[in-house]
């Protein structure tokens, strides 16, 4: 046993490569530094890209996760190596977003989590998916997401 919170880390301070797949990305966690309160982490990729899996052509997303962290919190860095393994990745819309909300939540059992998939249109037809484990809890100070409804996302 260590005292080290980073302890046990594979990606933070060296140098990754990119995972060739959501699969074989690694999600890694580090001790919630606020045991037993209520906050609310937000994690917002405006540029997230994949792939149609019917065309191969990009998708384009702005993905804003928020959660509330039970014991763990997601290391950052793996997060982002997470997101970039999408970029050769065929899937619809709605299957990439509730992947990326099942890993987390597999990973870290948040107290909730939600997730807003706001895709850039195709075929002239944006769409956004969203999801979320639950009520929010009582009390808690949630942010709307920020992201405009489409008029061309900005």
């Amino acid at each position: 046993m260590t005292d080290d919170p980073l302890a046990g880390l594979t990606q933070l301070g060296r140098p990754t490569a990119v995972p060739a797949s959501p699969d074989a990305a690694k999600l890694e966690r580090v001790a919630n530094p606020a045991p037993g309160r209520h906050y609310v982490v937000r994690f917002t990729c405006p540029e997230f890209t994949c792939l149609c899996p019917l065309t191969g052509q990009p998708d384009f997303a702005h993905i804003v996760i928020d959660y509330v962290p039970r014991d763990w919190i997601v290391e950052s860095k793996s997060l982002k190596l997470f997101f970039t393994s999408f970029r050769n990745h065929g899937a619809f819309h709605e299957a990439t977003s509730m992947l990326i909300a099942e890993r987390l939540v597999a990973v870290l059992d948040p107290v909730w989590l939600r997730i807003g998939g706001y895709w850039y249109p195709r075929g002239g037809m944006p769409i956004d998916v969203f999801w979320q484990t639950g009520a929010p809890p009582k009390d808690l100070w949630l942010p709307d997401q920020g992201v405009a409804p489409y008029r061309g996302r900005g």
